[in-house]
C-alpha cells in the first residue's frame, strides 16, 4: 500500500465516501445537541464547522440560532451543504478552503471540528498548522471541541483486514501500521454494476496524551473528555475520542 502526500485531493471525489449516510444523518441531530450543551453559546454566537462535509451538523447548529461558517477542502460536500441548508431553510455561510491556512483572526466564539476530520496529514507539522488556525481564529477564550477515533481502541484492537455490507456497496478495509498511525486502503465494490473503487489514506492515531500535548502547543488548553456523543467516559474501549480545549 503506497500513500500519495496529497491523497485528499482524490479520496472525497466522485462520491466515494459518504459522510451523510441515512444512519449518520439520524444521529445529527442528538451529536449536535451533545456539542451545544458543552459549549453553552448564546443565539447569535459565532461558530467554526471546520471540514463540515455536507452540512448534516452545522445545519443542526444554525437552526439552534448560532452564526455558522463551514469550512471543507470537498466542493462536492459544500454544495450538498448548501443544498440541506435550502431545504431547512437555514443560513449557513461556506467556505472552501484547506483545514492548515485558515485566514481568520479572532472571529469566532467556538469551533468544532467532527466526525474523525483530523490526522490525516503524513506530518504532524500540518496538523499542528491546522490547530494554529483555530486557536488564531477563536476570540480569547473561545472553545474547540474536537471528535476523533480514539487511537488507544485502535492500536489495542489492531486488525489487517475488514469487510463490511453497506447496502449498495462491500467495503474491503485493508491496514498496517504506519509512523504514529496507520495507512488505510478501502476498496468499494458496486453491488448492482460490480464496479471497483479503491482509495488510500493516512490516519494519525490520536490518543488522550498526544492530542492533550498537540493541542497545548497550538496554544488551546484541553479541559474535558468524553469517549461517546452520550457524554460516556473517555477510556479504552471507547471508539470515539472527544475533546474540549479553551483558547489558552
Amino acid at each position: 500500500m503506497k500513500i500519495a502526500s496529497d491523497w485528499q485531493s482524490g479520496f472525497f471525489k466522485n462520491s466515494f465516501y459518504n459522510p451523510a449516510s441515512p444512519a449518520a444523518v439520524a444521529h445529527a441531530p442528538a451529536e449536535a445537541a451533545f456539542v451545544l450543551k458543552q459549549l453553552k453559546l448564546k443565539k447569535g454566537a459565532a461558530l467554526l464547522d471546520l471540514c463540515c462535509g455536507p452540512g448534516r451538523h452545522a445545519v443542526e447548529f444554525a437552526r439552534k440560532g448560532l452564526l455558522v461558517t463551514g469550512v471543507d477542502f470537498s466542493g462536492e460536500y459544500l454544495k450538498e451543504a448548501a443544498a440541506r441548508a435550502k431545504k431547512k431553510k437555514t443560513p449557513l455561510r461556506l467556505l472552501r478552503g484547506d483545514m492548515r491556512r485558515l485566514k481568520f483572526s479572532r472571529e469566532f466564539d467556538a469551533a468544532v471540528n467532527l466526525f474523525t476530520s483530523f490526522g490525516y496529514f503524513l506530518k504532524f507539522s500540518d496538523d499542528l498548522k491546522t490547530l494554529k488556525g483555530v486557536a488564531r481564529a477563536l476570540l480569547p477564550g473561545g472553545l474547540f471541541l474536537i471528535d476523533i477515533i480514539n487511537g488507544d481502541l485502535i492500536r489495542r484492537n489492531f486488525t489487517p483486514r475488514d469487510w463490511h455490507d453497506l447496502g449498495d456497496h462491500y467495503l474491503l478495509e485493508a491496514r498496517r501500521p504506519f509512523k504514529d498511525g496507520q495507512v488505510n486502503t478501502w476498496t468499494r465494490i458496486d453491488k448492482k454494476t460490480g464496479r471497483i473503487q479503491e482509495r488510500t489514506f493516512f490516519d494519525r492515531m490520536y490518543d488522550k496524551r498526544s492530542l492533550s500535548a498537540a493541542l497545548r502547543k497550538a496554544g488551546l488548553e484541553p479541559l474535558k473528555f468524553w469517549g461517546g456523543f452520550d457524554g460516556r467516559p473517555l477510556s479504552a474501549k471507547t471508539i470515539r475520542l472527544i475533546c474540549l480545549a479553551r483558547k489558552a
